[in-house]
């Protein structure tokens, strides 16, 4: 670790300047040697780092979107090559990059963050060797290896021998039971982090690689975690636990205000706009009028949460506008239109109908759409019998062996 600490040295400069900014007012709070002066000077560089990370937030909430809409055709991929791994990815690739969807797009925060928690690894082991670094000199450094976190130093680790954790004013018991304490709870905010996004926020109903490789990282993460943090200062443990609890919550903002189309979390929206929209009879809010809007738009495209709010609505007694209001009507025709939608909706095709359809005009077609349109119909030439007219007029193909003399004519 102080190998791959040293690598990121250059930003150690930025990371201790502001935890000295943020030492400087909580010192005065809590008294510049406490352990709550400096575990907050470390959550608050977290809470930095995750502000100026948003926009990435973002776009990898943009990617995942990307990645629900190409569910079905991924699907597809998975049953006509379900006996061909390799030609299975290849049509997956292929897939990614005609939509420019990353599919590694949840791990970007992670790997941008990887910088500021080496660096602060970094700074902590220099603390615990009574070093100066960066913006620390050498009374902050005496007075961060004095601040205690629950009785723990915050640069004291789960593995230091005892003669280590003497020098730090502390005693070994107390280091492993509050290191144990807080490793386990990094692991478990990482894995319900995971777990609430497997389960709310995404649909379940198509099974993808993309869906097995978050299924496989909302274990691999929180054992991974648990393993190396045993080789975490107390600080850098601090680090890892708040942006845990910042992603949590960040993800359950947007899991309950902008959910997955066909989701668990979708259907809950759903039900609660529809329950604030019978008890005030409009629809309340710029954001709201834009999810009813979406849905108006799609017609016979929507999904089962979708079509469900729409004919909960009409049963309620409204109908929704395309501006995304909704207009007081009576239940019998509301749910007239509501039957009306529903007629328009196509019926589900067999899969020999699906693959016989001709593609629409002005449509791209992927890869699985091209191999159709390789095999044409070979034309029946004039004077040639056609294999079908053989069969009709009992005509054997290739040469036909003689007749016996004695046989009938």
């Amino acid at each position: 670790m102080d190998t791959i600490g040293n690598l990121f040295s250059f930003i150690t400069g930025p990371v201790s300047w502001i935890i000295v900014q943020f030492h400087k007012l909580y010192g005065a709070i809590f008294g510049p040697d406490t352990g709550w002066a400096w575990g907050l000077s470390i959550v608050s560089l977290v809470i930095v780092i995750r502000i100026c990370l948003i926009p990435l937030f973002v776009k990898q909430i943009k990617s995942m979107r990307n990645m629900q809409a190409l569910q079905p055709k991924m699907k597809a991929i998975q049953e006509r090559y379900k006996n061909d791994r390799q030609r299975q990815s290849e049509e997956m690739m292929k897939l990614y990059k005609e939509t420019g969807t990353n599919p590694l797009s949840s791990c970007l925060p992670i790997l941008l963050q990887s910088p500021f928690f080496f660096a602060l690894y970094h700074v902590l082991s220099k603390i615990a060797s009574g070093d100066t670094i960066g913006s620390l000199n050498q009374q902050l450094v005496d007075s961060a290896r004095e601040a205690h976190i629950f009785g723990a130093p915050i640069a004291a680790k789960f593995m230091d021998d005892p003669g280590t954790v003497q020098a730090l004013n502390a005693s070994l018991l107390d280091v492993r039971v509050v290191t144990a304490i807080m490793i386990v709870m990094m692991s478990a905010s990482q894995f319900f982090t995971q777990r609430q996004l497997m389960q709310k926020n995404v649909d379940l109903t198509v099974k993808t690689p993309y869906m097995q490789q978050q299924k496989m990282l909302m274990y691999i993460f929180p054992i991974i975690f648990a393993v190396m943090g045993i080789n975490f200062p107390v600080g850098v443990l601090v680090y890892w636990l708040t942006t845990n609890v910042w992603t949590m919550g960040q993800q359950m903002y947007v899991i309950n205000q902008n959910p997955t189309p066909g989701s668990k979390a979708q259907d809950h929206y759903l039900q609660r706009l529809l329950k604030s929209i019978t008890q005030h009879g409009e629809v309340r809010g710029r954001r709201k009028r834009n999810v009813i809007q979406a849905i108006v738009a799609k017609g016979p495209d929507r999904n089962d949460n979708e079509r469900s709010f729409i004919g909960s609505l009409a049963k309620a007694g409204f109908t929704a506008q395309a501006d995304g209001t909704v207009r007081k009507v009576d239940p019998a025709e509301a749910e007239a239109e509501a039957a009306a939608v529903r007629r328009q909706q196509p019926k589900r095709q067999t899969k020999a109908k699906r693959q016989a359809a001709p593609a629409q005009p002005g449509t791209a077609k992927t890869s699985l759409e091209k191999k159709a349109d390789q095999a044409e119909p070979e034309e029946s030439q004039p004077g040639k019998a056609t294999p079908a007219r053989q069969a009709k007029s009992g005509q054997r193909k290739g040469q036909q062996r003689p007749k016996h003399p004695s046989s009938k004519k």
